[in-house]
């Protein structure tokens, strides 16, 4: 039997689990920001997705849709009755954040932006795609990092941080300095980084990226602000470098495939999440082969 691993330092990221919003009902959380929380709650999405609504005039712009449900679609549409949209922007293509853009773009009129359709970091490298993609979207503007996205009342700025998806796409207001977040950083949760198309090494260092800047609230689309951005950050980064050494640790106590790290990392981890899970240490075990920090020989690590 393998000896036990040295204890992993210990990473308390400060996530806020007490969101509470009601569903199909337009919330104002600020002066420029309501969000809509649409009936999808699960294990990946919370308590739903919370499509952001960003505008102190007539126009607006839409954040994250979200998901192609039919009383969803119609609660957004009522919140935004008497409103002109005049942007529709998408931070990544999963299936609960993109695919209700089609509808709205139909019964609005307006442009979807995004970095581009799903899988569009990794266009010229053949990359195949997981699965449970929006690949039916195709935006009508391709925001790049640093594009202007400018309305009535709402200047919104595009900060690319590929790591959960390689078309991620952050959102900057200017004007309230707050960052709609997407999956990149949730308010309730670490996120998920699947390969091929997640990719771990890029993820860490948009963090880093994130880190850097001074924007003085995180609006993610599941669970609540983060209202103290860099230290939130700093945790989420410390815990992806916890994983890299437990990691490091199994392959040294000869536990060297993925369902024997996964085992010991998340024992006390629903075990519904461990495919997740899985995928998640794969990522990490990519990048730390490709860094020559482990190899991989026969779906074994060394």
């Amino acid at each position: 039997m393998p000896a036990a691993a040295p204890p992993a330092p210990d990473v308390t990221i400060p996530f806020n689990r007490d969101f509470d919003a009601p569903y199909g009902v337009a919330e104002q959380v600020s002066p420029r920001i309501a969000r809509l929380l649409a009936p999808n709650p699960g294990p990946f999405t919370f308590k739903g997705t919370g499509v952001y609504i960003v505008g102190a005039g007539r126009e607006v712009a839409v954040i994250d849709p979200g998901p192609a449900i039919p009383e969803h679609i119609e609660a957004l549409k009522r919140a935004l009755a008497g409103r002109r949209v005049g942007h529709i922007l998408v931070t990544h293509t999963h299936g609960d954040h993109s695919p209700a853009a089609a509808p709205l773009k139909d019964w609005s009129g307006a442009k979807t932006y995004a970095f581009g359709p799903h899988g569009s970091g990794h266009e010229d490298g053949g990359v195949k795609l997981e699965e449970g993609g929006d690949t039916d979207f195709v935006p009508d503007v391709r925001v790049k990092d640093g594009g202007v996205i400018a309305g009535e009342g709402y200047t919104l700025e595009g900060v690319f941080t590929p790591g959960h998806t390689s078309n991620h796409m952050c959102f900057a207001l200017r004007e309230e300095k707050a960052l709609f977040t997407g999956d990149h950083v949730m308010g309730w949760s670490t996120t998920v980084v699947v390969p091929p198309d997640g990719d771990m090494a890029e993820y860490l260092a948009s963090l880093r990226k994130l880190i850097a800047r001074d924007d003085a609230v995180l609006w993610p689309t599941h669970g609540g602000p983060v209202r103290d951005p860099t230290p939130f950050l700093e945790a989420y980064l410390d815990h992806r470098l916890m994983r890299e050494a437990q990691i490091l640790a199994c392959v040294r106590d000869g536990l060297d495939t993925i369902p024997a790290m996964v085992a010991r990392m998340y024992a006390d981890v629903d075990k519904r999440l461990h495919p997740a899970a899985a995928r998640s240490v794969e990522a990490h075990l990519i990048q730390l082969v490709a860094e020559g920090r482990l190899v991989r020989e026969n779906g074994r690590y060394r």
